[in-house]
Parts: C-alpha cells; sequence; structure tokens
C-alpha cells in the first residue's frame, strides 16, 4: 500500500495499511451527467484500485480509454460473473488505474443486487487492493450491489436544481446505513438557495458533505485518458491543474476518514 499512501501524501500507518487493501469505494448517483466517472477515474488513481466500470453506456470509462469490445473475443466483466471467478484487470501502466473494462450486454446481463456486491467483495478480497467502482445511473440492480459493498458510496452533487431533486430521491430512498458522503461537483457560481439545498439534506438524512469540486475550463477539453493526478513521465502536475488535483486529494483523505470510523464502529471500537 506503500504506492497509495505516497499519492494521497499519507503516513503509512498500521491502521491504513490494514484498512486499503479491503477499501470498496462506490460512485453513484441518480441522476446522469454529475461528473462520476471523473471522480471515480481519479479517486481509483490515488488510491492505487482497480476500477470496476459498471456503466454500459458509450460515453463510460471503458469506451474514453479506447477499450473496444467489437475488437475483443473475451468480455471480462460479464465473463467473470457467469463464470463465478476473478477477473484479470487491464494495466493502466502507472498513469491511470487497472481496469476491469464494461461491456454494453452488461445492460441486460446485470445480476442481482446481493450477487454483484457478493463478487466484488470476493474479487477485493483476491486482489488485496483497493477498488473504485463507478456505476451507471439510478438504481439498476448492478448499482445497489455496489452501493451494498462499499465502505463508502461517494455521490457527486451538481448545484442545480434537477441534481439536487435526483439527490434527494438517493437520499430518501438509501436513509439508513448506507454511508454515503455527497461531493459538491462541478462548482460555479451556485444560488445560494441551492446550497442551502444541499446542507439541509445533509443534515436531515445525516449524510457528511465532503469537499466541493469546482469547475476546471481544462477538463472540458483534455483529450488524454491518464489520470490528472498522475504526473506522468515528466514527474510534474502543470500549475493550472493544481486546484484540482488538491481537491480530489481533500476527498480522498475523507473517504480514508470516514471508512476508518464505519470500520472501527463495525467492531465496536467507536474509535
Amino acid at each position: 500500500m506503500a504506492i497509495a499512501c505516497d499519492r494521497l501524501g499519507l503516513k503509512p500507518t498500521k491502521a491504513l495499511r490494514g484498512l486499503l487493501p479491503r477499501l470498496i469505494v462506490t460512485v453513484a448517483a441518480w441522476k446522469g451527467g454529475v461528473g462520476k466517472t471523473e471522480l471515480a477515474k481519479e479517486l481509483a488513481w490515488l488510491f492505487d484500485a482497480i476500477l470496476i466500470d459498471l456503466d454500459w453506456d458509450e460515453g463510460g470509462i471503458t469506451r474514453s480509454w479506447g477499450y473496444r469490445h467489437e475488437t475483443r473475443t473475451t468480455a471480462p466483466l460479464l465473463d467473470a460473473l457467469e463464470g463465478r471467478r476473478v477477473p484479470r484487470p487491464l494495466t493502466g501502466n502507472g498513469v491511470r488505474a487497472d481496469l476491469v473494462p464494461s461491456h454494453p450486454d452488461f445492460s441486460t446481463n446485470q445480476p442481482a443486487a446481493d450477487r454483484m456486491a457478493t463478487a466484488l467483495e470476493q474479487w477485493s478480497q483476491a486482489w488485496g487492493r483497493p477498488i473504485v467502482i463507478d456505476t451507471h445511473p439510478g438504481g439498476v440492480d448492478s448499482t445497489m450491489g455496489a452501493v451494498a459493498a462499499a465502505h463508502v458510496i461517494v455521490v457527486p452533487v451538481n448545484l442545480e436544481a434537477r441534481a439536487l431533486r435526483a439527490t434527494e430521491g438517493m437520499a430518501k430512498e438509501l436513509q439508513g446505513g448506507y454511508p454515503l458522503m455527497f461531493v459538491p461537483n462541478r462548482v460555479e457560481a451556485a444560488p445560494e438557495s441551492e446550497v442551502r439545498w444541499l446542507e439541509s439534506l445533509g443534515q436531515t438524512y445525516g449524510i457528511p458533505v465532503g469537499t466541493p469540486i469546482y469547475s476546471h475550463a481544462f477538463l472540458k477539453r483534455r483529450k488524454l485518458t491518464m489520470a490528472v493526478c498522475a504526473p506522468g513521465r515528466s514527474g510534474t502536475i502543470p500549475a493550472s491543474h493544481q486546484g484540482f488535483v488538491e481537491e480530489i486529494r481533500s476527498v480522498a483523505h475523507q473517504i480514508v476518514e470516514m471508512a476508518a470510523l464505519g470500520s472501527a464502529q463495525a467492531d465496536g471500537t467507536g474509535r
């Protein structure tokens, strides 16, 4: 776990070494287009995690990273679930997360939520590495399975009415035991009413609100598939990217704190 601690800028304590190899982070939202994929791929790189893509849409991580199912004879995600075995991730070569790619046929071949959760937990155990899961929008079976397996569920929230209504519906549906964390995402000059709305949701349902991720112009025109947080061969991160990287790293630290607290409570220590 030394790589993850170095990327996160955290001291590799005994507690952290015990937590990270079994950490499961699910990025989910009931509304599409709120920035799930961007958060998932960056968090996966920071945690040196295996990124599992459960979003079968064309705009997901799998397609954008150049994985074309049309040219493949196997479908790692589908084959693993059907054969009840552990998939072999595609390597990210150190500049992006290792990936279990999705497939268009996953939309009609999702396992039941409990089976999806069990598979994810078994894969996590077999790999001995953190996993980050990007999901299809809404409460479909595979998303509900990923939510059930997670130590922390990161919910990106755009501060506009439609996204907040969807977030409120998600909070109502998942209230009671699910470790949700709201992350304001693509934040610009949000109206005060939307800010208060999110704060109210957090207070009502006992859901923490994480560090805001602001709207960064470079993300809209960026073509590279490597993680923004990865320095690459140059060994440096452009100055224009530093704000975004610091925001993502802050969210990652909050995930660690939340997962550690949940683990302590589950063990009955309360610490």
